[in-house]
């Protein structure tokens, strides 16, 4: 399984506990009048494209034996976190990523606005398969007022509190992150 990776961050403080290693992924469907990391937006679908922007298509394997070698500063107290744009939209690399981390017992924090989130199908199997491997979610919730919501975002938020209604109802670990 293959996603693309725009950039990493090998010590990384705020983004999960401890020290983290950081793995920025490509593509966001929402327009935050404040976003920290606009170069994320462009979708890539096709693997065999390669961007203006990132450090382009990798394997999960690859993309774990790179976030792996720095494991002695994670100590017991630190990890992987997947952030973006948005690595909902890459779930499959995302869980195939996890996985590996959980197989040596590292740390898992999935960093998300929770966009592409439904209780449809598939993506729902895929989410619930994806928590199994995740520690942590950092929710960023941009704003509560849906009205608000899509004028800053240009997305609606019903989604969005859904996710974390759901991740309160399966006892998930979650940071709730208001800019």
């Amino acid at each position: 399984m293959k996603g693309y990776v725009h950039s990493i961050e090998t010590f990384g403080l705020v983004d999960g506990p401890g020290v983290r290693y950081v793995l920025f992924v490509q593509g966001c469907k929402m327009r935050c009048r404040y976003c920290h990391n606009p170069e994320t937006w462009k979708i890539c679908t096709d693997e065999d494209e390669k961007m203006d922007v990132g450090l382009g298509w990798q394997t999960a394997k690859e993309a774990f034996d790179r976030a792996y070698r720095y494991q002695n500063y994670w100590k017991n107290n630190g990890g992987i976190t997947v952030s973006g744009g948005e690595p909902l939209l890459q779930i499959d690399f995302v869980i195939a990523l996890f996985k590996l981390a959980k197989e040596k017992g590292v740390h898992t924090t999935l960093d998300t606005s929770g966009n592409p989130f439904t209780r449809e199908e598939p993506f729902f199997s895929k989410f619930n398969e994806l928590m199994k491997v995740t520690d942590l979610v950092i929710l960023d919730i941009k704003e509560m007022d849906d009205n608000k919501h899509k004028i800053l975002t240009g997305w609606s938020n019903s989604n969005i509190l859904d996710m974390a209604r759901y991740l309160s109802e399966i006892n998930k670990p979650v940071w709730i992150r208001h800019v």
